[in-house]
């Protein structure tokens, strides 16, 4: 059981904007457990993980958190690698989840936001590349679930109720079917938004199917912004005969201008991205070079820099006793032009497109991304590791009780629809959405629609 201590409390006014006369909503309480580092080792070290627990004003004081009864929410955020966002207004999903009923408990998963933050800084202690990528190993979902247990254990001990609820979004998504494997009788409801993971032992048949599925983006990208065809391959073209430095000693290399399509999957993301597009285009025509100003936002519209994690783990969040094998990067080749610069800069036909790559990553920005320079190795060393721990345990998710409801994305392009229609099968009673209403963000987009069907589904109300 995790020890804990309350760090900070402070209420949070009913608007996004504190005026006097706006009546105090809910209150937050910051904690910190402490819980193993490595938990087949427990006694090896600790790490601090930082959690903010919010409930209404009036059921709490700033002396007695426990003077709240309501069942938990614990909510679990994409990632890997990205922090929890404090709810500071009286809107989105922690309105939804406190109207019906629950305190909610924001985590920020070990790695991210208070919780044991990897950046290169932090790393430069643990020593050579092997002791480095053996840390970052016990940052996947099986080690956050392990500490969601203990946190579970600790808050709930003097409680009747001895089962919370969950709600994952993308990766947490991940994290919510490895909490159903490990630990199946302590989860009463589970809500998942873009994040039934595949069940998969290694990364080739999600790139498999994701790769589908960025090109088709691409298409339309290219259907809604036909101009965008010359403007990148004139954009491509300069970047692939100099070397374009970024505001931080970053290069913006081809591979990493094509990575921008990341945010394809987001909405309004290829709106975002012709921005960058069009503005990089004007510079060329006009200054003959990118500017300064279009160089930092696009350093800014890529966070890798600021999430190493992201970058170091990603492919080994689908791993369970085999290596990832930089998957991306040998899948890629499969797919000719569409991501290859040199197969398709070769094509003298202006109308011919080139695509941007997705959530996929690559050797190459291991160069270049300033702050993943020097964990070239490191990341050599996780993509060839083969004693990965099972993430998912397949007869227990055939019998699991717990009530599941999950939304799928049609149009995903970082969880692919159909692996995760799979996997939801295997999921006993798991009830899903398929819907191309949303993108990936639909639970930010629009909370009240989503969180409302999957409450709808989890309440059995659908013939």
């Amino acid at each position: 059981m995790a020890e804990f201590e309350i760090i900070d409390s402070y209420h949070v006014q009913g608007m996004l904007t504190a005026v006097p006369s706006c009546p105090d909503w809910i209150r937050v309480f910051e904690y910190l457990f402490a819980v193993p580092l490595d938990y087949k080792e427990p006694t090896s070290g600790e790490v601090k993980v930082f959690a903010r627990r919010v409930v209404p004003i009036e059921e709490a004081d700033e002396t007695d958190p426990d003077k709240c009864k309501r069942p938990y929410m614990i909510y679990l955020q994409g990632g890997p690698g990205f922090e929890c966002e404090a709810p500071l207004s009286k809107s989105g999903r922690t309105k939804e989840l406190i109207d019906r009923g629950y305190q909610v408990l924001y985590l920020d998963q070990r790695g991210t936001g208070y919780s044991a933050p990897i950046s290169f800084g932090t790393l430069k202690s643990n020593g050579t590349d092997e002791q480095k990528a053996r840390y970052l190993s016990l940052f996947r979902a099986d080690s956050i679930v392990h500490d969601c247990e203990e946190i579970r254990k600790a808050l709930l001990k003097d409680t009747t109720e001895k089962k919370w609820s969950l709600l994952g979004q993308s990766f947490g998504g991940f994290c919510a079917v490895t909490y159903l494997s490990f630990y199946p009788d302590s989860l009463k409801d589970v809500l998942i938004t873009g994040g039934v993971p595949p069940l998969a032992d290694s990364p080739d048949p999600v790139y498999e199917a994701l790769y589908k599925r960025v090109i088709k983006r691409n298409k339309a990208y290219y259907e809604k912004f036909p101009k965008d065809i010359q403007k990148v391959r004139n954009i491509l073209s300069y970047l692939a005969t100099r070397e374009v430095l970024l505001p931080n000693g970053g290069i913006l290399s081809v591979e990493r201008f094509q990575q921008l399509g990341l945010d394809f999957g987001r909405h309004q993301g290829m709106d975002t991205v012709h921005q960058l597009v069009s503005k990089a285009s004007f510079d060329l025509e006009v200054v003959g070079e990118i500017t300064y100003n279009t160089r930092s936002r696009i350093e800014s519209a890529q966070g890798f820099d600021s999430n190493i994690l992201y970058a170091c783990i990603h492919e080994a969040i689908y791993c369970q006793g085999k290596p990832s094998n930089w998957s991306a990067e040998r899948l890629r080749s499969q797919h000719g032009r569409f991501f290859n610069w040199h197969v398709v800069s070769a094509n003298s036909d202006p109308n011919v497109p080139i695509f941007f790559t997705g959530e996929m990553i690559y050797r190459s920005m291991f160069k270049d991304y300033a702050e993943l320079r020097d964990l070239k190795g490191v990341a050599e060393i996780l993509a060839s590791k083969t004693d990965w721990p099972q993430l998912y345990d397949v007869p227990t998710l055939n019998k699991t009780t717990a009530r599941v409801a999950a939304v799928s994305y049609f149009n995903d392009i970082y969880v692919d629809l159909d692996l995760s229609v799979e996997a939801a099968s295997q999921i006993n009673g798991c009830r899903q959405w398929v819907t191309s209403e949303f993108l990936h963000n639909g639970l930010t987009v629009n909370p009240s629609r989503v969180l409302g069907e999957l409450f709808r589904l989890l309440e059995n109300d659908v013939e």
